[in-house]
């Protein structure tokens, strides 16, 4: 399976997963609704369908690691801060990035640095990268995964206008 396959599959799951909670929230919700009647029926839909895309948009906000750690073992190497370094320092960074995402969900990388920084000493395993420059690893694995959820979830999930 090819690296781009994989990643569909995870953004798949991702789309399917918010697509799921949407149908699952509304259908709960106007059950519940249907022990007041017509109008519990339709405030409970909507209810149920607000509170199941919510639950389905945190899970769309995940990264299939496996998918991205071959696409930067594949990658990292053409990168200009990677010169001449070693996939084990940098696969950590690219790591570090990618969950990072899905943890600090609508916030932007320069706002949650600070607490990247702050992590990177325990998600370093054996890395012999500083944060000064693992970071930009970091940024281009959050930044692959920002972009990866916004072409398969409509709407400007990271808040960067595009």
């Amino acid at each position: 399976m090819k690296d781009q396959d994989k990643t569909a599959t995870g953004l798949g799951a991702a789309v399917g997963g918010m697509t799921g909670g949407v149908a699952g929230g509304a259908a709960a919700g106007a059950a519940i609704g249907g022990v007041t009647g017509p109008v519990g029926i339709a405030a409970g839909a909507v209810i149920g369908a607000a509170v199941g895309a919510m639950a389905g948009k945190g899970l769309s906000k995940t990264a299939d690691l496996a998918a991205e750690d071959a696409y930067w073992r594949d990658n990292y190497s053409g990168r200009p801060y990677a010169s001449g370094g070693s996939y084990d320092d940098y696969g950590p960074a690219y790591m570090h990035g990618a969950t990072a995402y899905g943890k600090y969900a609508g916030r932007s990388f320069d706002d949650v640095e600070p607490e990247l920084s702050r992590d990177w000493s325990s998600a370093r395993g054996r890395s012999s990268l500083e944060w000064e420059h693992a970071r930009h690893a970091s940024r281009d694995a959050w930044q692959r995964v920002s972009d990866a959820i916004e072409r398969a979830v409509p709407g400007d999930s990271d808040r960067d206008g595009k």
